[in-house]
């Protein structure tokens, strides 16, 4: 794979170690990274679809309000679910603005759309970003669940964004966008 060279002060060309190629960069890894895309995309796909066919979250956005609602509360009998005071502070100001009506339909259609790219591996390392990016709200919203699993996941496949997609729309995308798997490796000058 032909890889533009990072150079050091010195002028000396910095690379990854081998397996990090390995796991990251080879195509021969791209089967194992195909398997991770459309496990992670089938979770966000059955979530999204949930939500788009439930009118609490895409007419009245009643379901993102009642989460918001109880995980901005404190408990008198120990911590509130947002450790960090300041996001806490933004979920009340998204609630009483009455931001959860249009916000519901974006977190759906985001989760639908984060599955569909990566099952049919559109874009990978984009559609890995914006599941990433939702499931560090969620998790600072106080939502465990798998959040942290599909979190360390996404960002696997960030870092493996140049072959998690090649067997999927991205084999045929990625190229149009100045990216190649070629066998070359990097020539030193």
């Amino acid at each position: 794979m032909i890889e533009h060279p990072v150079r050091t002060q010195t002028g000396r060309i910095l690379t990854n170690p081998p397996v990090m190629r390995l796991i990251f960069d080879d195509i021969h890894f791209a089967i194992v990274w195909a398997f991770v895309r459309v496990f992670v995309g089938v979770i966000w796909l059955d979530a999204g679809f949930n939500k788009i066919s439930n009118p609490a979250w895409m007419e009245t956005g009643d379901a993102l309000k009642k989460f918001w609602t109880t995980m901005v509360q404190t408990p008198s009998s120990g911590a509130p679910p947002i450790a960090i005071d300041w996001y806490r502070g933004f979920l009340q100001t998204m609630l009483d603005n009455g931001w959860y009506t249009w916000f519901a339909k974006v977190i759906a259609v985001g989760e639908l759309v984060v599955g569909i790219m990566l099952i049919t591996g559109l874009l990978v390392g984009l559609a890995a970003f914006l599941g990433a990016l939702m499931n560090f709200n969620y998790l600072m919203a106080g939502s465990d669940s798998l959040n942290p699993i599909l979190l360390l996941a996404a960002i696997l496949l960030i870092l493996a964004w140049k072959t998690a997609g090649y067997y999927g729309l991205d084999r045929f995308i990625v190229p149009r966008l100045g990216a190649t798997w070629e066998s070359d490796q990097i020539k030193t000058e």
